[in-house]
């Protein structure tokens, strides 16, 4: 096998968390919690259109523009050198960036309403003029679901009601306290071993071995953080939320405690399944998107976000191959997807209810950096 770059390892590690790992790190774990938080231009050098955000937010934010655009960090940046203005696409992103602000400011009382991905669609460069096509004039798919059929579908109640059934009911959810599973990842054309360590209510950490080495990402119930052979790398609150949902070892039986408003309609097939589709959404949280099977009341497919200043990067996981594992099911086999790609996890073995080093969930220090 070829040797792994340095460029190959923060693509692959990105599929496998939460967010990308930044090279600048806070000094100590002391000062993430006795300090005030950074902005990017304290942290980041050369910052001008969003130097007022919090430096924590800066990567989710180009990974958004990337996304929004379809293209790499390269696209704007000079490789091993972010803080050059060489790229005449930097200079024009900042206008955007610019340009976005003052219109969400302007008309929208600073909402998020107008993003990147509202002209570019995943392109470099916005289309002006609509694209005619064989069904120009017809409504579109997704606003026919929303409008046909509203009286026949099922409450929420009554779909949620059934997934937790399906699932086992809350009563054999509830006795299962943790939960420890073995597997592999398939992720940029390889495939390596992977641990997950679950701890009810909410305690998750999962240990991959991809070649390049150890990758470990978790959440504790209070905090979460990304470990790679590079450093340890503290979740903001944003990706925090998106890796609470991720640990719910109860999430069937939580779904109505942790979000207080849904709204049903008609999904899409997914693998030749028909699906409900509930959005959820709760107080000071981004919505989710739930498709369950319209037949078994399993969930195939969820969608979250995780918020950043310019727009919301989502991420689906598709879950599929449910087996009973101490009288509830669960999905042996589940697909993040995000944007710049997607990864598989396929479960070979479950033990539950077993001991769990507490260790684990303790957030390893960060190491001091050293001041010039």
């Amino acid at each position: 096998m070829a040797p792994i770059s340095l460029r190959q390892i923060d693509r692959i590690a990105v599929f496998l968390a939460i967010t990308f790992f930044t090279v600048t790190l806070p000094t100590s774990a002391q000062e993430q919690t006795t300090a005030p938080p950074k902005t990017a231009a304290q942290q980041y050098k050369n910052i001008q259109a969003l130097k007022d955000i919090p430096a924590d937010q800066l990567i989710p934010t180009m990974q958004f523009i990337g996304g929004a655009l379809g293209v790499d960090c390269e696209f704007c940046h000079v490789e091993h050198a972010m803080d050059k203005d060489d790229k005449k696409e930097k200079q024009a992103a900042r206008k955007m960036i610019e340009m976005e602000l003052a219109i969400n400011k302007s008309h929208f009382k600073n909402e998020i309403e107008v993003t990147c991905y509202t002209c570019h669609r995943g392109s470099p460069h916005p289309v002006a003029v609509p694209i005619l096509t064989v069904n120009a004039g017809k409504m579109p798919e997704r606003e026919h679901h929303e409008i046909s059929a509203q009286e026949s579908l099922p409450s929420a109640d009554q779909i949620l009601d059934k997934y937790l059934a399906t699932a086992g009911g809350a009563e054999a959810l509830h006795k299962i306290k943790t939960r420890f599973q073995k597997g592999t990842v398939e992720a940029g054309g390889q495939q390596y071993p992977i641990e997950i360590y679950s701890e009810a209510p909410e305690k998750r950490l999962s240990i991959s071995h991809p070649s390049f080495g150890e990758s470990v990402t978790a959440f504790n119930g209070q905090a979460g953080w990304l470990t790679t052979p590079r450093g340890v790398h503290p979740m903001n609150a944003s990706e925090q939320q998106s890796a609470r949902i991720d640990a719910q070892i109860y999430f069937p039986a939580r779904l109505r405690e942790l979000y207080q408003e849904f709204k049903v309609l008609t999904g899409e097939t997914i693998d030749g399944h028909a699906t409900f589709l509930v959005t959820a959404r709760g107080a000071a949280t981004p919505p989710l998107r739930l498709y369950f099977d319209q037949q078994t009341g399993l969930l195939l497919r969820l969608i979250r976000y995780t918020e950043t200043p310019l727009g919301r990067n989502p991420l689906q996981v598709d879950y599929t191959d449910y087996r009973d594992a101490s009288g509830v099911k669960i999905p042996y086999q589940w697909t993040l997807t995000r944007t710049n790609g997607s990864f598989t996890i396929r479960i070979n073995s479950v033990e539950q209810n077993i001991p769990i080093d507490e260790k684990l969930f303790v957030m390893p220090s960060i190491p001091e950096t050293p001041h010039p």
